[in-house]
């Protein structure tokens, strides 16, 4: 059980950088103003679920995609790392908040046509919290997971899925007590914790670039 948490938990520090919550709040915030509690409340739980389901997909759909194209396990690492440390640099030195963004635009005017128009999948889900970046990331590590890790095989299988209703779990917390965290924290609080998670990302996607890199140095080499 303790391999099964370390597993849990080093996919939530992978993960959670990437999915950023606090940043949809702010979103959800913007968008959700004239919803009453219940529409919010709706909204929230329908965004995490389609967050678990795409992230589920990702995971499992992600190889059959790469054996399609014949993309490389380091291919896909350099890419990968490029995706997530693009991210990262637009978090660090943001030129956009993330109710500036085309899907935010979009939505916010057929919300003022419709009050009822639903944004949990956009742009709550796709792409603020289960972007490019993610997505990259959770098709990385399933390849990685495929070719060799240091955990039990049972643990390779049930890992993925609980980590995935971790992250699910934690944007529905987020989103159900936005008001609370907002006043908590403050779009300064959320914009500084955003650019600490930029940094991280800057540097997980240099070091995957690096093992892609190295990866195929050894492949040439042997």
């Amino acid at each position: 059980m303790l391999e099964l948490f370390k597993a849990i938990g080093l996919g939530l520090v992978v993960l959670l950088p990437l999915a950023n919550p606090l940043t949809t709040v702010a979103l959800f915030l913007g968008l959700a103003g004239n919803m009453n509690s219940a529409q919010r409340n709706q909204q929230s739980l329908m965004a995490s679920v389609y967050v678990f389901i795409i992230m589920m997909v990702a995971y499992y759909a992600g190889q059959v995609v790469m054996n399609t194209f014949g993309i490389s396990i380091p291919g896909l690492r350099i890419a990968g790392g490029l995706i997530v440390a693009f991210i990262g640099f637009r978090m660090l030195f943001p030129q956009q908040k993330a109710h500036d963004s085309p899907e935010a635009r979009h939505k916010q005017e057929e919300l003022e046509d419709a009050p009822d128009v639903n944004i949990a999948f956009v742009p709550l889900a796709m792409p603020s919290t289960a972007g490019p970046g993610t997505i990259a990331m959770i098709i990385s590590s399933s390849s990685t997971v495929k070719h060799g890790v240091n955990f039990p095989d049972w643990i390779v299988l049930v890992a993925p899925p609980l980590i995935f209703f971790a992250v699910a779990v934690i944007l529905w917390g987020c989103l159900r007590s936005s008001g609370a965290i907002m006043r908590l924290v403050g779009k300064g609080g959320i914009e500084a914790i955003s650019r600490l998670m930029g940094f991280l990302l800057v540097c997980m996607g240099v070091q995957f670039i690096i093992n892609g890199v190295l990866e195929i140095i050894s492949t040439y080499h042997a």
